[in-house]
């Protein structure tokens, strides 16, 4: 707690009303790299509490849509669908298309983080097990066009996630917002302009 009362965007989140600091990590992407545009369907991933939507909403406005999961329990937003689930299970997957209703998602963006085990290796490859979860459930759903943000963690894996994010978008790139703290091994990969899905592709997993 001390920490967090010295973090200067922790304190700025309170200040200015929003659920999590991290917040100001998909500011500073959007700012960079132009996620979101007004009336845009989001799907996002690893809701929890709600720090990411609440920057989301206010980017795609009162004509976009946004639907986010999470394993806990995410304080209802206006202008945004909640479900409480496991994104790695079939019926969560279901549920988050039966929302959609059919609708073109525009982005998908993904803050999920495995469980720390505080082992390095173990914990770089599961974030790259929810990542490659995230890219397939985006390459299912997304429009062409569409973007996608992911959450990793650094390691010696990410080199072949990326290429393979790279079939699919015109345009991939890894960043590190400067809300990032200094001590984390997360970097964010952004992928605009989704090309669709290959002939050749085999349904998503969790599909």
């Amino acid at each position: 707690m001390k920490e967090k009362r010295r973090d200067h965007y922790y304190r700025k989140a309170k200040e200015e009303g929003y659920r999590s600091r991290a917040a100001y990590k998909l500011a500073q992407i959007h700012k960079r790299f132009g996620i979101f545009r007004e009336g845009d369907v989001v799907v996002e991933l690893g809701a929890a509490p709600g720090g990411w939507s609440q920057v989301a909403l206010r980017l795609i406005g009162k004509s976009g849509f946004l639907i986010g999961v999470d394993l806990q329990k995410i304080k209802p937003i206006e202008g945004a669908v909640f479900i409480k689930g496991d994104f790695t299970d079939n019926e969560t997957v279901e549920r988050i298309r039966e929302i959609l209703g059919g609708r073109d998602v525009s982005v998908v963006i993904s803050d999920m983080s495995p469980n720390i085990s505080g082992v390095y290796s173990t914990d770089h490859a599961r974030s790259i097990y929810l990542s490659e979860i995230a890219l397939k459930f985006a390459i299912e759903t997304l429009k062409r066009g569409g973007v996608f943000v992911v959450k990793i963690f650094e390691g010696d894996l990410i080199g072949d996630y990326v290429k393979k994010a790279k079939r699919y978008f015109g345009m991939v790139k890894l960043y590190s917002p400067k809300a990032s703290r200094s001590s984390s091994s997360e970097i964010y990969m952004v992928a605009k302009g989704f090309k669709g899905r290959h002939e050749t592709d085999e349904p998503a997993e969790n599909s």
